[in-house]
C-alpha cells in the first residue's frame, strides 16, 4: 500500500497531466468522418487539482459541447508518455523537461502549448536525512537512484559534470518512483535525483535532505504542456479549449486554497504541511514559454547529445508553439 500510495502520490506536481486524442486516431486512423472525438488525458498518478476537475467532470462537459469525449490515462513518469504519444494513444501530457528532448530527438511528433513548472525547486537530489554527504563532489562512487529519461535525469548528470565527476564514478540505478522509494529508506541507495512531490514528501517527514536542487546549481527543469502535433493539426479548437479548462482547475486551486489543501490531504492521507510544501516548491502554471526558456532548452539538449543519450543534434525551438496558450488567456 505504501509504494502505491507514492506512486499515485506524483500528481500534486511532477504530476498533474495530461493527454488527449481521438478514438479512430488512437489507431492511427483518420477520425475526420467520425460523429465523436475520443479525448485521452494522460495524467501522472491520480487525485490533486485533476481529481478536483475529474470530479466535476469539467474536461468531460467541455469537451462534450465541441462533439467529444474524455478518457484519462494514468502514468508513474513522462517517458512511457511520450512512448504512448508514439503509438497514437495519447494526445495531451504534461511532463518535464528531458522526456521531451528525448521525445524531439526519437522523432516523436508532438508540439509543446505551455510551460507549466518555472523549474528552480521542483527537481533535486535528496539524502538520507542522517546522511554526511554536503556536495555534489562527495557523490563519487556512491549509489544513486534516477528514472533513466527524466528531468532529474538531465539534472543529475549535468549536476555531476559541472562538479567535475564522470558518471563512470558513481552508480547510477535506474529505477521508478515507487522502486526508488522503497530503496532510498532501506538504505539500498546512497541519494536519489528526483523531483516533487518525492522531495517534499520526504523532507517533511523527516526522512530526508535536500542537497541541491536547481535554484542552487543554476540548472532549470522547467515542465511543459505538449500535444500530439497530428491531433494539433486536426482540432488546433479542442488543444485551446484543453488549456482553458486546464486554467479553470488553476484557478479553482488558487481561489480556495486552504480547501484545495485540506482535500488533497484527505486523499493523500498526508499531513496538510506536506501538501503545503509540494505547493510552494513546484507551483503548477499555465504561461506561454519565454525565448529564455526555450535557451535553457536548448542547453539540455546540446548536454544529453555530447553524452549520446538522444540520437541526434536538435533545434528545439522548431517544437513549441505559443498561439494556443495566447489565445487560451484571451
Amino acid at each position: 500500500m505504501k509504494n502505491f500510495w507514492y506512486s499515485i502520490f506524483t500528481i500534486l506536481i511532477a504530476g498533474i497531466l495530461l493527454t488527449g486524442c481521438a478514438s479512430s486516431e488512437t489507431n492511427g486512423e483518420s477520425n475526420d468522418n467520425k460523429d465523436e472525438v475520443v479525448v485521452t488525458i494522460g495524467i501522472q498518478g491520480s487525485g490533486g487539482v485533476f481529481g478536483k476537475a475529474r470530479e466535476e467532470k469539467w474536461f468531460e462537459e467541455e469537451f462534450a459541447k465541441k462533439g467529444a469525449k474524455v478518457e484519462w490515462k494514468e502514468f508513474q513518469s513522462g517517458p512511457p508518455m511520450t512512448e504512448a504519444m508514439a503509438s497514437n494513444k495519447l494526445d495531451f501530457a504534461l511532463l518535464g523537461n528531458m522526456p521531451i528532448i528525448a521525445a524531439q530527438a526519437a522523432n516523436i511528433p508532438f508540439t509543446v502549448i505551455s510551460q507549466t513548472i518555472d523549474g528552480k525547486n521542483n527537481v533535486g537530489i535528496i539524502l538520507p536525512k542522517d546522511s554526511k554527504i554536503t556536495s555534489i563532489k562527495e557523490l563519487k562512487g556512491k549509489k544513486i537512484a534516477v528514472v533513466k529519461g527524466s528531468n532529474a535525469f538531465n539534472f543529475l548528470y549535468r549536476g555531476l559534470d559541472e562538479a567535475g565527476i564522470d558518471v563512470a564514478d558513481t552508480e547510477i540505478i535506474q529505477l521508478q518512483p515507487d522502486e526508488a522509494q522503497a530503496a532510498f529508506e532501506s538504505g539500498g541507495v546512497d541519494a536519489w535525483a528526483t523531483w516533487d512531490p518525492y522531495i517534499s514528501l520526504n523532507v517533511l517527514t523527516d526522512k530526508a535532505k535536500v542537497l541541491v536542487d536547481g535554484e542552487q546549481l543554476g540548472i532549470l527543469s522547467p515542465s511543459f504542456q505538449i500535444v500530439r502535433t497530428e491531433f494539433a493539426k486536426k482540432h488546433p479548437d479542442l488543444v485551446t479549449l484543453y488549456l482553458e479548462v486546464f486554467n479553470k482547475a488553476l484557478d479553482w486551486e488558487q481561489q480556495n486554497k486552504d480547501e484545495a489543501i485540506e482535500r488533497y490531504a484527505k486523499e493523500r492521507n498526508t499531513p496538510t504541511n506536506v501538501i503545503e510544501g509540494t505547493l510552494d516548491r513546484g507551483l503548477i502554471i499555465n504561461i506561454p514559454v519565454s525565448d529564455e526558456i526555450m535557451e535553457e532548452q536548448q542547453k539540455t539538449a546540446d548536454f544529453q547529445y555530447s553524452l549520446k543519450t538522444i540520437r541526434q543534434k536538435i533545434d528545439v525551438k522548431e517544437v513549441f508553439d505559443n498561439q494556443y496558450i495566447e489565445e487560451a488567456l484571451k
